[in-house]
């Protein structure tokens, strides 16, 4: 753990340094792109006149983007999904070159007006570089995983100056875990990322929101209503990137084409609110602060909206965070604003609804509820936002996942196979595919076999049950040792005569813990893998336990990068040898 924390807070400083450098390099490319001027500070794009150029400068962009891409695929979108990946399925192991290829392919996107928030490139590019040090340092895959949320947390925490919002986020969506080795070094790197926000960034967080009167108890029938329909507003914003990327996928070109057809078609949308392209950071303080007129509001949400939709599903490199906060923070005015006009009672102030509104869609639509409150919260410094945050955000959970199955989080991952729980520990039999464990190919008999047959079978080799199948691999049955070998049975009779015709199965996407379930329910050992009816595997309880197994070598130190690992991974060098 002492170990663990020193780096932890050596990320902390290393993510508040590239959260430096990726704000300040999105303000200068986004000057010299599509304002025409040089200049290190964000420009605001309420006083953009829209021109050809921007498309121009648009579809540049978009296919620096796709070259970059290229080169490492995996910053393609928000990349978090990406993350998850790591963590689950490759050891938290990070490409080296994700560190330089996402923050400058999002720096890319977002200075050439994509709409998207620098937050979430920025926790990508944090993870890669804790998961590059966890690469170097001897460690097991476990720990690498922790040293990868503290670099993505330090992130979040350098940007938003958010330190305790940072570790729920890292432990809601990327640890699977919590434990004082876990926490420890994650508030080591936030802390220190936190503190680097304040030197480099200013003190307090990006956005200052005024103390608003939340009505106290009279106010909670509003925030109630308002919860509801921003679990609906997250089925809307999720579901609705969902199909755009679907879209995408049909398209007859090819995956390096896309972002160059988004970039126009976002282009295209944004020229009816040029403030809804770029970061937007200045127009989420304006819509918090009330100073826009409704129609303004009800205009830059929908806007919003619909050109990220267009920029994310086209595979771009880009954030969700700041553009939900602004379409959430939208609607949560205009909801607010008919909510003060319907219900009885003193009225709220629509900027409360606001706040509120982003903390509750933010928290559905990602399945980050606990990090959506205390974000809301830090974000604020407002004790009194807490009672209608937490109630409006646990509505609009519950709203979200009676609606839909997957969060914008894990509707990739549940495409490449991964499912991914809502829990603190990963409990391995409940994640991993059947396919994984299972024994393939299978040794079978036919169903014309016979006793003999089978007797000669199982003395030669060793199994203690056979599935009986036909031509087209279906299962007839199923035989054990004891079936045939026991008692005086003629050695000429058919085998299915003796064998188990009554055979429950599994399906190779099934997860472990349903074939576990099925041995126990049904007292057997043997559980056959059908695919479409055809016989493609066996479960065991040996096979099982190879689940425990790799959840053990998990926790086994791994050695650091020699000297001849790096010369290696040199493009060039040895091109047998993957990057």
């Amino acid at each position: 753990m002492a170990l663990l924390t020193v780096l932890g807070g050596a990320l902390g400083f290393a993510g508040g340094g590239a959260a430096w450098v990726l704000l300040h390099l999105i303000a200068f490319i986004t000057n010299l792109a599509v304002f025409g001027h040089v200049g290190w500070h964000p420009p605001t794009y309420a006083h953009l006149h829209a021109t050809p150029r921007l498309f121009v400068v648009a579809g540049l962009g978009a296919i620096v983007v796709s070259l970059l891409a290229k080169w490492s695929p995996v910053i393609r979108g928000h990349g978090i999904p990406e993350a998850m990946e790591a963590v689950l399925t490759k050891q938290s192991r990070i490409a080296p070159r994700t560190a330089v290829a996402k923050p400058v392919s999002a720096a890319v996107a977002i200075g050439t007006s994509a709409p998207f928030g620098a937050e979430g490139p920025i926790i990508v590019t944090g993870g890669a570089l804790g998961s590059l040090l966890g690469q170097v340092v001897r460690v097991s895959p476990a720990e690498r995983k922790i040293l990868l949320a503290c670099g993505a947390a330090a992130g979040m925490s350098a940007t938003f100056g958010a330190p305790l919002a940072a570790v729920v986020l890292a432990v809601e969506l990327l640890l699977f875990e919590f434990s004082a080795r876990a926490l420890v070094p994650l508030i080591a790197a936030t802390s220190i990322a936190g503190a680097m926000h304040n030197a480099l960034l200013g003190s307090g967080p990006l956005f200052k929101v005024p103390i608003y009167d939340y009505a106290g108890l009279w106010g909670l029938p509003a925030f109630v209503i308002l919860g509801l329909i921003c679990g609906l507003l997250a089925v809307v914003i999720s579901n609705g990137l969902f199909f755009v990327e679907r879209l995408y996928r049909r398209l007859p070109v090819g995956e390096f084409w896309h972002p160059l057809i988004g970039a126009i078609a976002f282009v295209s949308v944004g020229l009816a609110a040029p403030r809804a392209l770029g970061v937007g950071y200045d127009v989420i303080r304006d819509v918090l602060d009330s100073r826009l007129a409704l129609t303004t509001v009800a205009v830059l949400g929908l806007v919003k909206l619909v050109a990220w939709w267009l920029a994310l599903g086209s595979g771009t490199s880009g954030g969700t965070l700041a553009p939900i906060l602004l379409i959430s923070a939208a609607s949560g005015t205009l909801i607010g604003t008919g909510l003060n006009h319907v219900l009885p009672g003193p009225d709220v102030a629509v900027g409360a609804f606001a706040v509120v509104a982003m903390a509750a869609t933010f928290g559905a639509s990602t399945r980050a509820t606990f990090t959506a409150i205390v974000f809301v919260f830090e974000l604020t410094r407002d004790y009194h936002v807490v009672v209608p945050v937490m109630i409006a955000t646990v509505l609009a959970d519950v709203v979200f996942n009676a609606l839909s199955e997957h969060s914008i989080m894990t509707e990739k991952l549940s495409r490449r196979g991964l499912r991914i729980g809502r829990h603190y520990g990963v409990d391995p039999f409940t994640e991993v595919p059947v396919s994984l464990v299972m024994t393939s190919p299978v040794q079978t008999l036919d169903t014309t076999a016979t006793v003999e047959v089978a007797r000669a079978r199982f003395v030669s080799g060793g199994h203690g049950a056979y599935p009986i199948v036909d031509r087209a691999r279906r299962v007839a049955g199923i035989v054990t040792r004891g079936d045939v070998l026991g008692g005086d049975i003629d050695p000429h009779a058919s085998v299915l005569e003796h064998a188990s015709t009554d055979v429950v199965s599994v399906s190779p996407d099934d997860v472990v813990i349903t074939a576990l379930n099925v041995m126990l329910d049904e007292g057997v050992e043997h559980v056959p893998v059908l695919d479409h009816g055809a016989l493609v595997g066996i479960c065991t309880r040996t096979d099982l336990l190879k689940v425990r197994r790799d959840q053990r070598d998990h926790e086994r130190q791994q050695a650091g990068f020699t000297l001849g690992d790096v010369l290696s991974r040199v493009p060039g060098r040895n091109s047998s040898q993957p990057n």
